[in-house]
């Protein structure tokens, strides 16, 4: 049965199948162009604290007041 929160149900199964857990695999499949190529964004070490928080903010990474611009980055990176 679809979940009505997931945008992208057959990226999120994909996801699912490889072996991401839940909910890393709603976070990309509702992440708006994920997968998707292009190399247009800036390196995150280009990106104020503030901007790295807010992205950290809307992938839902946890700590993230407390995290310094590196640890925001490796955050971002590995999560």
């Amino acid at each position: 049965m679809p979940n009505p929160s997931i945008k992208d149900e057959e990226k999120y199964q994909a996801l699912r199948d490889k072996g991401y857990s839940k909910e890393k695999s709603a976070r990309i499949a509702n992440t708006p162009n994920a997968g998707k190529k292009g190399g247009k964004s800036a390196k995150y070490e280009e990106w104020t604290k503030d901007e790295l928080y807010d992205q950290a903010k809307n992938v839902g990474i946890e700590g993230r007041s407390t995290m310094n611009k590196k640890e925001l980055i490796h955050a971002l990176r590995n999560n």
